[in-house]
């Protein structure tokens, strides 16, 4: 398993971040990575939520498995073919008028050596899309508190 962490103080409340987070099938309005997005499931919130994105030429599918509301958002990843399981959380610590936001993305591909440099390769450029997200997020949310 490699990891990976990326993380931005924003200067709003975490419970603006999470409103932002939380509203788990419009992702397509703060990141600026993904070119369409919508629910799967009925459910819009909570564990078993699910979406879909599209960044470009691929198609995600995201299941929630981790909704604590104000403070962590963690989701399972499906439709990288490299890889056996990828995982991405969000976690808010909110410090005063300011929420530092991290994102961590954990990516398995297997225990063989070849794999392992595999999901090594694809966490270096996981790290740059979630930079990417956390700039749309704070971009968006500065705009929203104007």
């Amino acid at each position: 398993m490699t990891e990976t962490t990326s993380t931005l103080a924003i200067p709003v409340a975490a419970a603006d971040v999470w409103d932002a987070l939380a509203d788990f099938g419009e992702i397509v309005r703060w990141a600026p990575n993904v070119d369409h997005s919508c629910l799967l499931s009925a459910q819009t919130s909570g564990v078993g939520t699910v979406r879909r994105i599209q960044a470009g030429r691929r198609t995600l599918v995201e299941r929630v498995v981790e909704w604590q509301p104000g403070e962590r958002l963690g989701y399972d990843i499906e439709g990288l073919p490299v890889v056996r399981s990828l995982r991405s959380t969000w976690h808010l610590d909110e410090r005063g008028a300011r929420t530092v936001v991290s994102l961590t993305t954990a990516v398995d591909a297997g225990s063989r050596p070849p794999q392992k440099l595999a999901a090594k390769a694809l966490s270096r450029q996981l790290s740059k899309v979630s930079n990417q997200m956390l700039g749309g997020l704070d971009e968006h949310l500065r705009k929203a508190a104007l």
